[in-house]
């Protein structure tokens, strides 16, 4: 059996990565092991179902899904595993990731995917919600999620506004 990989992030294609990297960015930044792959709920199914129960069998806690337009990644992946889903809508071409957003919020009652907002910001955020959620049995995570915190606030009480000409 392979290494525990704490995390699965996963995209529709590799285009998403753009957006994807971010989540991946915060698995790094907090030292969570995290394995991402581009793979699509409509092109590549069965490779899909594969990987989860693959990730599983490695140790996986939860999964982190980005796809755009029609949007269905992070349904697939809710459907073929109890662990906990975070969705993240990627900014699509005509409808800025709107049409994201729905496709990935509207889940079905009973088959949960917690959806993040549109873009960066949302795959950012699904990293620290895995965090978060990995933090409640892990106490140097913990540690490390309240210092990030601590940072920010610190960040927003040392900025200073520019001054009216």
């Amino acid at each position: 059996m392979s290494e525990k990989t704490l995390v699965g992030i996963v995209m529709g294609s590799t285009s998403d990565w753009e957006v994807m990297k971010e989540a991946a960015q915060v698995c790094k930044d907090f030292g969570v092991s995290y394995e991402a792959r581009a793979l699509s709920a409509h092109r590549t199914p069965d490779e899909v179902e594969a990987w989860v129960a693959d990730m599983e069998k490695r140790g996986c806690q939860a999964f982190i899904a980005g796809a755009g337009a029609a949007a269905h990644l992070a349904g697939v992946v809710a459907s073929k595993t109890i662990l906990p889903i975070f969705g993240v809508p990627i900014p699509s071409k005509y409808l800025k990731g709107l049409d994201s957003l729905l496709s990935t919020v509207q889940m079905p009652k009973g088959i949960p995917v917690a959806t993040l907002a549109i873009g960066e910001a949302g795959a950012g955020n699904a990293g620290l919600a895995v965090v978060a959620m990995l933090a409640l049995n892990d106490v140097e995570l913990r540690q490390k999620l309240l210092a990030f915190r601590a940072s920010q606030a610190e960040k927003v009480r040392n900025s200073v506004l520019p001054e009216l000409k």
